[in-house]
Protein backbone atom coordinates (compact mmCIF):
# COMPACT_ATOMS: atom_id res chain seq x y z
CA UNK A 1 0.00 0.00 0.00
CA UNK A 2 2.69 2.77 0.78
CA UNK A 3 4.02 2.17 -2.88
CA UNK A 4 0.60 3.04 -4.14
CA UNK A 5 0.12 5.97 -1.69
CA UNK A 6 3.61 7.11 -2.81
CA UNK A 7 2.57 6.97 -6.55
CA UNK A 8 -1.03 8.80 -5.58
CA UNK A 9 1.29 11.62 -4.09
CA UNK A 10 3.77 11.91 -6.92
CA UNK A 11 0.48 11.75 -9.49
CA UNK A 12 -0.19 15.37 -8.96
CA UNK A 13 3.22 16.93 -10.62
CA UNK A 14 1.97 14.29 -13.69
CA UNK A 15 -1.41 15.98 -13.96
CA UNK A 16 0.05 19.54 -13.58
CA UNK A 17 2.39 18.62 -16.45
CA UNK A 18 -0.63 17.87 -18.12
CA UNK A 19 -3.14 20.77 -16.85
CA UNK A 20 -4.66 21.01 -20.40
CA UNK A 21 -5.46 17.77 -20.84
CA UNK A 22 -6.93 17.60 -17.15
CA UNK A 23 -8.45 20.72 -17.39
CA UNK A 24 -10.74 19.60 -20.17
CA UNK A 25 -11.55 16.05 -18.05
CA UNK A 26 -12.62 18.43 -15.41
CA UNK A 27 -15.09 19.96 -17.63
CA UNK A 28 -16.84 16.84 -18.51
CA UNK A 29 -16.67 13.46 -20.04
CA UNK A 30 -17.15 12.04 -23.70
CA UNK A 31 -16.13 8.62 -23.33
CA UNK A 32 -16.10 6.32 -26.85
CA UNK A 33 -16.67 3.13 -25.65
CA UNK A 34 -17.97 1.14 -22.81
CA UNK A 35 -15.64 -1.79 -22.03
CA UNK A 36 -17.29 -4.02 -19.96
CA UNK A 37 -14.61 -6.38 -18.17
CA UNK A 38 -13.67 -8.75 -14.85
CA UNK A 39 -12.20 -7.29 -11.88
CA UNK A 40 -8.82 -9.05 -12.20
CA UNK A 41 -6.25 -7.21 -11.43
CA UNK A 42 -4.31 -8.21 -14.26
CA UNK A 43 -6.74 -6.63 -16.97
CA UNK A 44 -6.00 -3.26 -17.34
CA UNK A 45 -8.69 -1.93 -20.30
CA UNK A 46 -6.61 1.48 -20.75
CA UNK A 47 -3.55 -0.58 -21.12
CA UNK A 48 -4.76 -3.10 -23.53
CA UNK A 49 -6.20 -0.41 -25.92
CA UNK A 50 -4.15 2.60 -25.01
CA UNK A 51 -6.82 4.44 -24.53
CA UNK A 52 -6.32 7.94 -22.69
CA UNK A 53 -8.05 9.33 -19.71
CA UNK A 54 -12.08 10.08 -20.71
CA UNK A 55 -11.77 7.46 -23.42
CA UNK A 56 -13.03 4.53 -22.00
CA UNK A 57 -16.11 4.05 -19.85
CA UNK A 58 -15.54 0.97 -17.42
CA UNK A 59 -17.66 -1.71 -16.01
CA UNK A 60 -15.50 -4.38 -13.67
CA UNK A 61 -17.25 -7.34 -12.27
CA UNK A 62 -16.35 -10.62 -11.09
CA UNK A 63 -16.17 -12.93 -13.99
CA UNK A 64 -17.15 -9.32 -16.13
CA UNK A 65 -21.10 -10.73 -15.80
CA UNK A 66 -24.04 -8.97 -16.97
CA UNK A 67 -27.17 -9.32 -15.04
CA UNK A 68 -30.09 -10.17 -16.66
CA UNK A 69 -32.35 -6.60 -16.77
CA UNK A 70 -34.98 -6.73 -14.79
CA UNK A 71 -37.13 -3.02 -14.16
CA UNK A 72 -37.88 -4.20 -10.71
CA UNK A 73 -34.57 -4.79 -9.40
CA UNK A 74 -31.89 -1.73 -10.54
CA UNK A 75 -28.39 -2.96 -10.41
CA UNK A 76 -25.11 -0.82 -10.49
CA UNK A 77 -24.27 -2.83 -13.91
CA UNK A 78 -27.69 -1.67 -15.21
CA UNK A 79 -27.22 1.70 -13.99
CA UNK A 80 -23.73 2.20 -15.46
CA UNK A 81 -24.79 0.49 -18.69
CA UNK A 82 -28.07 2.87 -19.08
CA UNK A 83 -25.74 5.72 -18.22
CA UNK A 84 -23.00 5.19 -20.89
CA UNK A 85 -25.70 4.85 -23.49
CA UNK A 86 -28.40 7.44 -23.10
CA UNK A 87 -26.55 10.19 -21.19
CA UNK A 88 -23.04 9.70 -22.53
CA UNK A 89 -23.69 8.22 -25.76
CA UNK A 90 -20.84 5.77 -26.39
CA UNK A 91 -21.13 4.24 -29.87
CA UNK A 92 -19.36 0.81 -28.71
CA UNK A 93 -19.84 -1.54 -25.90
CA UNK A 94 -17.29 -4.27 -25.85
CA UNK A 95 -17.56 -7.11 -23.54
CA UNK A 96 -13.77 -8.70 -22.94
CA UNK A 97 -13.03 -11.96 -20.99
CA UNK A 98 -9.66 -13.12 -20.28
CA UNK A 99 -7.65 -16.00 -19.96
CA UNK A 100 -6.86 -17.59 -16.98
CA UNK A 101 -9.90 -16.35 -15.44
CA UNK A 102 -10.77 -17.91 -11.98
CA UNK A 103 -14.30 -16.86 -12.39
CA UNK A 104 -14.91 -18.79 -15.34
CA UNK A 105 -12.86 -21.81 -14.29
CA UNK A 106 -14.67 -22.10 -11.07
CA UNK A 107 -17.96 -22.12 -13.04
CA UNK A 108 -16.34 -24.73 -15.72
CA UNK A 109 -14.96 -27.09 -13.15
CA UNK A 110 -18.15 -26.73 -10.62
CA UNK A 111 -15.88 -26.21 -7.42
CA UNK A 112 -17.66 -25.85 -3.95
CA UNK A 113 -17.79 -21.95 -3.37
CA UNK A 114 -19.52 -22.78 -0.05
CA UNK A 115 -17.03 -20.42 1.63
CA UNK A 116 -17.50 -17.56 0.08
CA UNK A 117 -21.49 -17.28 -0.91
CA UNK A 118 -22.02 -13.75 -2.39
CA UNK A 119 -18.89 -15.21 -4.87
CA UNK A 120 -21.28 -18.21 -5.39
CA UNK A 121 -24.75 -16.66 -5.79
CA UNK A 122 -23.31 -14.01 -8.26
CA UNK A 123 -21.09 -16.87 -10.44
CA UNK A 124 -24.66 -18.57 -10.07
CA UNK A 125 -26.26 -15.74 -11.96
CA UNK A 126 -25.07 -16.39 -15.05
CA UNK A 127 -25.66 -19.83 -17.22
CA UNK A 128 -22.48 -22.06 -17.41
CA UNK A 129 -20.37 -22.11 -19.74
CA UNK A 130 -19.95 -24.53 -22.95
CA UNK A 131 -17.05 -26.22 -22.89
CA UNK A 132 -15.48 -29.61 -24.06
CA UNK A 133 -15.21 -32.03 -22.06
CA UNK A 134 -11.36 -32.34 -22.77
CA UNK A 135 -10.54 -29.08 -22.40
CA UNK A 136 -12.31 -29.35 -18.54
CA UNK A 137 -10.13 -32.19 -17.56
CA UNK A 138 -7.01 -29.96 -19.06
CA UNK A 139 -7.58 -27.15 -16.74
CA UNK A 140 -8.09 -24.71 -20.34
CA UNK A 141 -10.96 -22.79 -19.68
CA UNK A 142 -10.09 -20.42 -22.76
CA UNK A 143 -12.47 -21.49 -24.41
CA UNK A 144 -14.97 -21.64 -21.86
CA UNK A 145 -14.46 -17.62 -21.57
CA UNK A 146 -14.97 -16.97 -25.20
CA UNK A 147 -18.34 -18.74 -24.74
CA UNK A 148 -19.02 -17.25 -21.25
CA UNK A 149 -18.04 -13.51 -23.18
CA UNK A 150 -20.68 -14.58 -26.06
CA UNK A 151 -22.91 -15.46 -23.46
CA UNK A 152 -22.74 -12.06 -21.61
CA UNK A 153 -23.48 -10.44 -25.02
CA UNK A 154 -26.45 -11.85 -25.46
CA UNK A 155 -27.61 -10.82 -22.17
CA UNK A 156 -26.12 -7.64 -22.74
CA UNK A 157 -28.48 -7.14 -25.66
CA UNK A 158 -32.04 -7.55 -23.79
CA UNK A 159 -31.06 -4.15 -21.64
CA UNK A 160 -33.28 -1.22 -22.71
CA UNK A 161 -30.69 1.07 -23.82
CA UNK A 162 -28.50 -1.35 -25.61
CA UNK A 163 -31.60 -2.98 -27.08
CA UNK A 164 -32.44 0.57 -28.68
CA UNK A 165 -29.23 1.80 -29.48
CA UNK A 166 -28.71 -1.42 -31.69
CA UNK A 167 -32.41 -1.24 -33.45
CA UNK A 168 -30.91 2.54 -34.10
CA UNK A 169 -27.92 1.20 -35.35
CA UNK A 170 -26.44 3.91 -33.43
CA UNK A 171 -24.46 0.91 -31.39
CA UNK A 172 -22.03 -2.16 -31.99
CA UNK A 173 -21.15 -4.55 -30.07
CA UNK A 174 -18.12 -6.62 -29.63
CA UNK A 175 -16.63 -9.57 -27.78
CA UNK A 176 -13.13 -9.58 -27.03
CA UNK A 177 -10.57 -12.15 -25.52
CA UNK A 178 -7.78 -11.06 -23.93
CA UNK A 179 -4.31 -13.52 -23.49
CA UNK A 180 -2.63 -12.47 -20.12
CA UNK A 181 0.80 -13.85 -20.72
CA UNK A 182 1.24 -12.44 -24.44
CA UNK A 183 -0.68 -9.06 -24.23
CA UNK A 184 -2.77 -10.50 -27.27
CA UNK A 185 -6.34 -9.71 -28.32
CA UNK A 186 -8.90 -11.58 -29.81
CA UNK A 187 -11.98 -10.53 -31.46
CA UNK A 188 -15.30 -12.76 -32.14
CA UNK A 189 -15.94 -12.56 -35.85
CA UNK A 190 -19.71 -13.47 -36.51
CA UNK A 191 -19.01 -14.53 -40.18
CA UNK A 192 -16.34 -16.86 -39.12
CA UNK A 193 -18.09 -17.71 -35.50
CA UNK A 194 -14.40 -17.71 -34.27
CA UNK A 195 -12.76 -15.53 -32.07
CA UNK A 196 -9.42 -14.07 -34.26
CA UNK A 197 -6.77 -11.65 -34.04
CA UNK A 198 -7.60 -8.23 -34.02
Amino acid sequence: MHTLMQNARAFRDEAAARADEFGRLASGQSPQALFITCSDSRVIPSLITGARPGELFELRTAGNIIPVHRPDRPTSEAATIEYAIDVLGVSDIVVCGHSHCGAVGAMVRGEDLSGVPAVRDWLGSSPPPAVAEDARHAGDVAEAVQDHVLRQLRTLRDHPAVARGCAEERLGLHAWFYEIATGSVLVHRPHADAFLPL
